[in-house]
């Protein structure tokens, strides 16, 4: 069996799409989203067109659902993983396989300092998901699911397979993991926008913004001696020069890059929108952190943090890319 412990928007369409695929899944979260799921089933799209139905997901509120798992993918927010450690480790086999499907850097070594007997391996989800509504959730960008080499992973990766998300096993995970931040910088200048993502990246105003924060991430990386992996083809290191080109050469030579539903939001837009918490303090909060942590400084990076959470008290949202790009130039 395979647990989806903390499923919203991508532990629903992850776990939805395993078990539409024959799998043996049962979903733990909210019950709101039990209710949803009772009501209405799930529906799981992409942007290619592919179409998935789960009719009666089982979808539980308590983490006694996971007893059996051999698997458990986490999904729950970064800032409440040690409590679903907590919650889950009562209830875990020893030698359970749990996976962190999380944002950020740290969520994998949270989950292994409070389960010591668990098999716990750092996984990076590097596409979109949006939750439209009545067990709706779709794929808006391209993007794999990645997750720390492990032969304990031999015995689902075919379950993976089968529901069409190969699993890209990785020797390096944490570079990948940085090199999926250096592109989730961009969640907060998208919620601050209130754009599509799509509208928002073909406007260089605001992917100078997002330029300036992976300047002051690879900064940071180099402090702390993480080597990001290729993202979207590219040596990150060449990521602030791209998103600098003119609008018509981007949209040309990022074209990788921009191959996304062109509704698809952000996973800060869609919590803002929600009234939830974000995860800014994950994201772009996290270089502010690692460059502090090394003696360097990320102002960019701090002060679009600053800007979510004043956001999430009923901030602006319509922020202009001129705008936004002039308020992170005076916070330097």
């Amino acid at each position: 069996m395979i647990c989806v412990f903390g499923a919203g928007s991508i532990g629903c369409y992850v776990g939805g799409r395993l078990a539409a695929a024959g799998a043996e899944v049962v979903f733990v979260g909210r019950r709101r989203l039990a209710d949803e799921a009772a009501a209405h089933g799930f529906t799981l799209t992409d942007l290619h067109g592919t179409t998935a139905r789960l009719d009666a997901p089982k979808y539980a509120t308590g983490p006694e659902a996971a007893a059996g798992a051999g698997l458990v993918l986490v999904a729950v927010k970064s800032a409440a993983t040690a409590e679903a450690a907590a919650a889950l480790a009562p209830h875990l086999a020893p030698g359970a396989v749990v996976v962190s499907l999380q944002n950020g850097l740290r969520n994998a070594a949270v989950l292994s300092e409070h389960l010591p007997e668990a098999t716990v391996l750092a996984g990076s989800v590097a596409f979109n998901v949006v939750r439209t509504g009545e067990g709706r959730f779709h794929q808006g960008t391209d993007g794999d699911l990645a997750v720390q080499d492990h032969p304990a992973l031999d015995a689902f990766a075919p379950a993976f397979a089968r529901a069409g998300l190969a699993l890209a096993r990785e020797a390096d995970l944490r570079g990948v993991q940085a090199a999926k931040l250096l592109l989730n910088l961009n969640n907060a200048i998208n919620a601050l926008s209130g754009l599509p993502l799509k509208t928002e990246l073909s406007q260089r105003a605001y992917r100078r913004c997002l330029a300036l924060a992976q300047r002051e991430a690879l900064a940071a990386y180099k402090a702390a001696a993480i080597r990001p992996a290729k993202t979207a083809g590219l040596d990150p290191r060449l990521l602030p020069a791209l998103l600098g080109l003119p609008d018509p050469l981007f949209t040309r030579a990022a074209a990788r890059m921009l191959a996304m539903d062109p509704h698809a939001r952000s996973s800060t837009w869609d919590d803002l929108e929600a009234g939830r918490p974000t995860e800014v303090d994950y994201l772009n909060g996290e270089i502010d952190a690692l460059a502090a942590a090394h003696g360097l400084a990320a102002p960019a990076n701090r002060r679009l943090t600053e800007l979510v959470h004043a956001a999430e008290r009923g901030g602006r949202r319509d922020w202009t890319g001129p705008e936004l790009l002039a308020e992170l130039h005076r916070a330097r």
